[in-house]
């Protein structure tokens, strides 16, 4: 049996010499670790103004309420649009009721519907 070979052989001085001329390709990038070191932009943005708190009623009327306060924030921010705005307090709106009548369990499941359907934390 006979091995032929087509093509060019390197020899081990040439694979050497071709390697390291690959390697020379990324020698002008930055090391992975150099760009992790670089400072980071914080993941969040603040959208509320500093001064604006939420409201510190209890039970399903503060949770009601401090919910509003984010729509108001969010609306105020332009991060809802006024007809999604405007849905959501006419849900809230059922949920106050609920939450009146001293139907503190449909109030929070309301709330937190609510909350679900429009892609907030219903934590």
């Amino acid at each position: 049996m006979r091995l032929v070979l087509v093509g060019p052989v390197l020899s081990p001085a040439g694979i050497l010499a071709l390697t390291l001329a690959v390697a020379g390709c990324n020698a002008n990038r930055a090391s992975p670790l150099v760009e992790l070191a670089a400072p980071a932009m914080p993941s969040y943005v603040r959208v509320s103004p500093p001064e604006s708190r939420l409201p510190q009623a209890g039970g399903c009327a503060g949770d009601i309420a401090n919910f509003r306060t984010v729509q108001d924030n969010d609306l105020a921010a332009g991060h809802v649009d006024k007809s999604i705005y405007d849905q959501i307090r006419t849900e809230l709106a059922e949920a106050e009721q609920a939450c009146a009548q001293g139907d503190t369990l449909r109030a929070q499941g309301l709330l937190r519907a609510a909350k679900e359907k429009h892609g907030y934390p219903a934590g």
